[in-house]
């Protein structure tokens, strides 16, 4: 099962006994700021869970599935996660 932007709220409010529409302004404000630092190409580290890097990606010859033929890729940023080895070593029960 996933966790959701509801399940997050439902967490904080349960966890740090804050209203629920309190709890919703602020996981809504932390997904804003992380998404707001990526837009302008910035890494976002959270200390002991892992960090959002923006990579750019060059031009690329690539080819179009339906037909076969073949196209170039226009350059593009792509956001990627690296997480500690603590964590890597939690999910993988080590």
């Amino acid at each position: 099962m996933a966790l959701t932007k509801k399940g997050i709220v439902e967490q904080i409010q349960a966890q740090i006994d804050f209203p629920k529409n309190k709890s919703l302004e602020t996981a809504e404000f932390l997904l804003e700021l992380i998404q707001a630092h990526l837009e302008v190409g910035d890494n976002v580290l959270v200390s002991g869970f892992g960090k959002f890097c923006v990579k750019e990606k060059k031009e690329r010859k690539g080819r179009n599935p339906a037909t076969g033929d073949d196209l170039m890729l226009k350059p593009r940023r792509v956001v990627t996660f690296k997480c500690p080895g603590k964590l890597r070593d939690k999910v993988n029960k080590k």
